[in-house]
């Protein structure tokens, strides 16, 4: 009877071994297929991140990446039929402009130099504009046609077909580019809205309808909030106030009001830096 129990008791013992053993292995089998799925998953991981960054980086070359698209500006083309022989023809300037950091516009007169900085975040197509029709020697050689002492103090400039040398006409202040952009940068919150120092652009008094021509604020003026404010005067607006103390002819005071300066200013040039930031 005993030795019948002993080997019974052998026999499960063994049994019991066996099945322990049997489970053990499965446990490491199930641990190492864990293991190399996990290894796969991560490798896929690694691969797919690389994959992912190498075309971050190749966007980011051919498109200068999203920050670098900037603003998009969208230019109303006057049809040949309405241009009056004040138009000058310059085509369009780029659909896309920059805008973050700054630009340093210089206007070389015959008074001196006058630098204006712009911010590209407020004014990216109105700057644009203006690098544009640098670029066309636009504003070279003309002269300011405009100045208000009288409620206003402001110096109009930027028309191109008032050349220099040549005498005053009746359609001084009508000349443009061949096309309009709408206006940025409104100070609808600011007052008074065109301090001395601003530079900012003339309009028909119509939205959409800024160009080329530009005024230079040399005391603090009320206007309707309705004209770009293009960027600020860094140095020359000295010059600006003598133009103002010499006064004007009256030739718009029955129109817009002032009229042409008695002390003349020719834009020799007008240039602008490239942006920084």
């Amino acid at each position: 009877m005993t030795s019948t129990r002993e080997r019974q008791r052998a026999a499960a013992r063994a049994k019991l071994e066996r099945d322990m053993a049997e489970r053990a292995a499965a446990a490491r089998k199930r641990r190492q297929l864990q293991a190399s799925i996990g290894a796969g998953v991560a490798l896929l991981l690694v691969v797919a991140g690389t994959v992912w960054l190498v075309a971050s980086l190749g966007d980011d070359k051919e498109t200068g990446g999203s920050q670098a698209a900037g603003a998009t500006c969208d230019w109303t083309e006057i049809p040949a039929e309405q241009r009056s022989p004040t138009t000058k023809d310059v085509g369009l300037p780029p659909t896309t402009a920059k805008n973050t950091g700054s630009q340093i516009m210089t206007i070389d007169t015959s008074l001196g130099p006058i630098t204006a900085k712009l911010n590209l975040h407020e004014v990216p197509c109105t700057a644009a504009s203006f690098s544009h029709l640098a670029e066309k020697k636009f504003f070279d050689n003309t002269k300011c046609h405009r100045l208000v002492t009288q409620g206003l103090q402001v110096l109009q400039c930027g028309d191109p077909s008032v050349a220099a040398g040549s005498a005053w006409k009746e359609t001084d202040g009508t000349g443009g580019p061949s096309y309009r952009f709408a206006e940025e940068n409104l100070p609808t919150d600011k007052r008074p809205p065109y301090p001395a120092g601003v530079i900012a652009m003339a309009n028909s008094g119509q939205p959409g309808t800024s160009g080329s021509q530009f005024f230079i604020v040399y005391g603090d003026s009320e206007l309707p909030a309705q004209y770009t404010v293009l960027g600020t005067v860094t140095q020359g607006l000295d010059l600006v106030s003598q133009v103002g103390a010499a006064g004007d002819d009256g030739a718009f005071a029955q129109q817009a009001g002032g009229g042409h300066p008695k002390k003349e200013v020719v834009i020799k040039s007008l240039t602008m830096g490239a942006p920084v930031g």
